[in-house]
């Protein structure tokens, strides 16, 4: 199973977000959605099964993983591999309806590369943390990352833990620069819009 290759499975992450998740973030993002994404991929040879992203704007559960979620549950059941056969990727930590969301449709994994506090700080959208907080009195990072359900990985620490981390530095750098970018692109235009918590 390639999910027991840390390099392999680091690099495919990384290629997943670059090629599969980010492109249809540029497209979200330009019409005033959020910059968070999702991806499923197949634990057997890590193949994107289905990428999608934030789309608020028609609904304000669509976040990055429940649209993808509800994409997942569109699809023909005869094309859909069960939960246990695949890799829910995020491009940042879910919050806490798309964490109960994960649990609940019966996935045993998620990977994300941007943290919640990357999220508050680094891209000014607080809620994740604050209704972790406010509502179920967790404090950041309090939840457990491994549990009866599931259990989570970041994406820069698979890297940093690999024999030769450095080779992922280029590839990080560019995911990062880019959704600083997309950042910019979603601040400069989120004033006005629909989305509830924006």
């Amino acid at each position: 199973m390639h999910t027991d290759n840390p390099t392999a499975l680091t690099s495919r992450l990384l290629e997943a977000i670059e090629h599969d998740i980010l492109p249809l973030t540029k497209e979200g993002v330009s019409k005033g959605n959020k910059i968070f994404g999702a991806a499923l991929l197949l634990k057997s040879d890590l193949s994107t099964l289905l990428a999608e992203t934030n789309n608020e704007l028609e609904n304000p559960l669509w976040h990055g993983e429940m649209h993808t979620l509800k994409r997942y549950y569109e699809m023909p059941e005869d094309q859909r591999p069960p939960p246990s056969e695949l890799i829910f990727l995020t491009t940042h930590e879910p919050c806490s309806l798309c964490l109960s969301a994960i649990t609940w449709t019966g996935f045993d994994n998620f990977y994300y590369f941007f943290s919640h506090l990357d999220s508050r700080d680094a891209f000014a959208i607080p809620h994740d943390l604050k209704i972790l907080k406010e509502v179920f009195n967790v404090e950041p990072g309090g939840y457990r990352h491994s549990n009866e359900f599931w259990a989570c990985h970041s994406i820069r620490e698979l890297a940093a833990n690999c024999s030769q981390p450095q080779q992922f530095d280029e590839q990080i750098l560019k995911v990062a620069t880019a959704y600083d970018a997309l950042s910019e692109v979603y601040q400069q235009g989120k004033t006005g819009n629909s989305i509830p918590l924006n």
